[in-house]
């Protein structure tokens, strides 16, 4: 199995939503599990956003300056209504979120149909877990540069196989994240390696979707040297 000597993970989340971990813990255990880089993003709607968004600003601040993981600070939309997708990812953006993620259309949750398209008609970064997204929605993803995601939670995961034969059929760009919400979630390189093998992708593929990650990271003016 080729192995790596970093992860960029960019879908995780602390107690400033339902993880277990404040962000400094957090950012520590990564850089344990050989993280260079991790999005903390959790889970906001219009109850929290503000909230989430200026905390995650603080601690993605203080920990830039002080420890060689970067930290990029961002949101997860999560069981927005449909209709309210495209404004919450306009105001989490003027609001300072790097990097947003919107909670897609997993087979595990009600999750309202029609998420998958919204999140991608308003142009967030990252469309997590997009279940059994359909082919027209990941034509439009690649079309506007929006990132699927391969998921390394249990539940979230059961669909990779179907969002890997998606990317290969229509050329959209894929990530790895954890979706970390406990110490344990935090994924290594040689585990992160095996999933994404495992959904049906060749060999040395995980190497293809950290290099999108770090290109997603030096558009949203986070560049990662390694």
């Amino acid at each position: 199995m080729v192995t790596y000597s970093y992860m960029i993970d960019l879908h995780t989340h602390s107690l400033l939503s339902d993880g277990e971990l404040i962000a400094s813990e957090l950012v520590r255990r990564a850089g344990i599990t050989g993280y260079s880089a991790i999005g903390i993003t959790d889970h906001c709607d219009s109850s929290n956003l503000d909230f989430v968004i200026s905390n995650i600003l603080k601690a993605a601040d203080d920990l830039n300056r002080n420890q060689s993981v970067l930290v990029i600070p961002g949101v997860e939309l999560t069981h927005v209504p449909t209709r309210l997708i495209g404004s919450m990812v306009k105001k989490a953006r003027e609001s300072g979120a790097a990097l947003i993620i919107v909670h897609g259309e997993t087979i595990v949750e009600p999750v309202e149909p029609g998420t998958n398209r919204a999140a991608i008609e308003a142009g967030a970064d990252i469309l997590a877990h997009p279940g059994l997204i359909t082919y027209e929605d990941a034509m439009l993803a690649a079309k506007k540069g929006i990132l699927l995601e391969l998921s390394g939670r249990s539940g979230h995961s059961f669909t990779n196989g179907h969002v890997a034969k998606i990317s290969i059929e229509t050329g959209v760009n894929l990530c790895f994240d954890s979706d970390a919400h406990a110490p344990d979630d935090l994924i290594p390189d040689e585990l992160a390696a095996g999933i994404v093998e495992g959904a049906g992708m060749s060999a040395g593929a995980l190497e293809e979707l950290l290099s999108n990650s770090r290109n997603l990271l030096q558009k949203i003016g986070y560049p990662l040297s390694i």
